[in-house]
């Protein structure tokens, strides 16, 4: 009998030295695993999101971002999807049901349907610029439907060894500005005054978002321009008035190329026939963003030193330079997410100071984050300044069946003389009708 319960009791010993070493092990093992705010990633199911990206200066920094990712939470795969005409793209994948987790694609109809979850409760917002913040608040409902990490700027780049050789000071006006390229023209006529890069559609959306539309955001101010766009306020838009934005854009663009301001082969040119261009000194001035600038600098780096930054000049008499001031990399996960807290994982990492601190330094761009200090380009003294003196404008709420993009196809055609150059009100009629119809299918 005594023999008996020594051996009972050296079994139990034994059994519950197994089960205290396998809790410990268990426990450090969850310890290690919990760094990135997850639960045991042994326990937990694998998962795939799709990131669907219309950003193409930033496909490869994705890559190691979703590698390192990846690498953190190895439950979870990211498989980042890039398309040059997102916008249209993604309508067809709401449409088909191939839609992403995550997505750069953000606007107010797709707001109005509900297809993006509230990010409102996120711990990041604390971080953000609270104009930033404002920029991705639905004006409808009060909620933030998308996060955007950086803050952007466009106007037009300039060379400033060009313009100190020439004499040359930033446009205040539509007339200096045209007089400026004209002074290039023909005291430098191996040089293109503005090179537009025509084949990139979405470049020439730019001039129709930032100089035409410019002139309404600047005349109503950053709320109730949004507002005017996102309702359709035409009396207010005025896009078919042939006094107005869209007439004469029009007009000032087809000045630029009668008179030769602009390279001859602006149809079919590409982005990076104009970066080329522009760093080889054999363009004067290109119409962009701050996206633009990590590529500039990994072409030569020694052009730094050569960038100007100025303000998109007003088309008529009595407006103000602008400059887009806005939010930059925006992100909204999907209502129809089958997974959503792995999502929000996902844009959490994205927005960790280390990250948005790489982000911003590759892409040039300053970040949304106030406690982000980052080293991201060259000419801040230059793009403070202009912040300071032009009137700063936002991006356009487009109604998802007038993308930037098929704007910018309106302008190609413009360009290719669709249009009757003598009364281009055709072209401003044209559009409104293009976009009415495109606001009226999302009601």
């Amino acid at each position: 009998m005594t023999r008996f319960m020594m051996y009972m009791t050296f079994i139990s010993l034994l059994f519950f030295g197994i089960v205290g070493c396998s809790e410990g092990n268990s426990t450090n093992s969850t310890s290690d695993n919990d760094s990135e705010g997850g639960e045991d990633v042994e326990n937990q199911e694998d998962v795939s999101l799709k990131l669907f990206t219309g950003k193409v200066e930033t496909v490869d920094l994705m890559d190691e971002l979703i590698a390192d990712f990846e690498s953190a939470n190895p439950n979870i795969q990211v498989e980042q999807e890039y398309a040059n005409d997102a916008s249209n793209v993604m309508k067809v994948k709401f449409a088909s049901g191939d839609v992403p987790d995550i997505t750069t694609v953000i606007t107010q109809d797709y707001m109005d349907q509900d297809r993006y979850i509230d990010l409102s409760d996120e711990s990041y917002w604390d971080r953000i610029l609270p104009s930033i913040k404002e920029l991705n608040t639905d004006i409808k409902t009060g909620n933030t439907f998308s996060v955007a990490t950086n803050v952007t700027m466009a106007g037009i780049f300039y060379n400033k060894e060009i313009f100190a050789e020439l004499g040359l000071e930033e446009a205040q006006t539509w007339d200096e500005f045209v007089s400026n390229l004209e002074t290039i023209k023909e005291e430098k006529p191996d040089v293109t005054p503005l090179f537009l890069p025509g084949k990139e559609v979405w470049s020439l959306g730019h001039l129709v978002e930032f100089m035409a539309h410019g002139e309404i955001k600047q005349e109503l101010g950053i709320s109730d321009s949004r507002k005017a766009f996102i309702e359709n306020e035409k009396e207010k838009l005025g896009f078919s008035d042939p006094e107005g934005p869209m007439a004469i854009f029009a007009e000032r663009l087809m000045e630029l190329q009668d008179k030769g301001l602009i390279n001859e082969d602006a149809l079919t040119a590409s982005y990076d026939n104009q970066k080329d261009a522009f760093v080889t000194g054999n363009a004067a001035m290109i119409s962009q963003g701050m996206w633009v600038m990590g590529e500039l600098l990994d072409i030569d780096p020694e052009v730094a030193g050569r960038i100007g930054f100025s303000p998109y000049p007003p088309l008529k008499e009595g407006s103000k330079p602008v400059v887009l001031s806005a939010e930059d990399s925006k992100y909204a996960i999907t209502s129809a997410s089958e997974h959503p807290e792995e999502a929000k994982k996902f844009l959490e990492f994205l927005m960790k100071d280390e990250n948005v601190k790489k982000y911003s330094e590759a892409i040039k761009s300053p970040p949304s984050f106030t406690d982000v200090d980052a080293d991201w380009g060259p000419i801040k003294d230059e793009t403070n300044a202009v912040l300071e003196s032009a009137v700063n404008i936002q991006f356009t709420d487009w109604p998802s069946g007038f993308s930037g993009d098929d704007n910018g196809r309106m302008v190609q055609e413009l360009l290719a003389g669709k249009y009757d150059g003598s009364d281009l009100t055709e072209f401003a009629q044209e559009y409104a009708e293009t976009w009415n119809k495109a606001w009226e299918s999302t009601q």
